[in-house]
């Protein structure tokens, strides 16, 4: 079992930035598949960026350049780091932690860009 609590979000302007920290207990996050996920209102679930247990990165084509996820090993816990922040990226955040035949999220986490 993992458990993820997700915490940062909030209001910012357009150009402004966030970070999301996604910390986790019950086990090693290095383990896993880390990734952050998004769901605008009306919208599907989208995967915004990950992080292999390799450390490989992947991110969404919307958010390129822009966001960068990162792992603390010795924290347990993951990072989104969201620079250059646009009204589209507005949202709920969500963390998920991906195994094999398993995956766990953690809560929501509003992200509102408005001026």
């Amino acid at each position: 079992q993992v458990q993820l609590v997700v915490s940062g979000g909030g209001l910012v302007q357009p150009g402004g930035s966030l970070r999301l920290s996604c910390a986790a207990s019950g086990s090693i996050i290095s383990s896993y598949t880390m990734g952050w996920y998004r769901q605008a209102p009306g919208k599907q679930r989208e995967l915004v960026a990950s992080i292999l247990t390799s450390g490989r990165t992947n991110y969404a084509d919307s958010v390129k350049g822009r966001f960068t996820i990162s792992r603390d090993s010795a924290k347990n816990a993951v990072y989104l780091q969201m620079n250059s922040l646009k009204p589209e990226d507005t949202a709920v955040y969500y963390c998920k932690a991906q195994a094999v035949a398993v995956a766990y999220w953690g809560q929501g986490t509003q992200v509102t860009v408005s001026s």
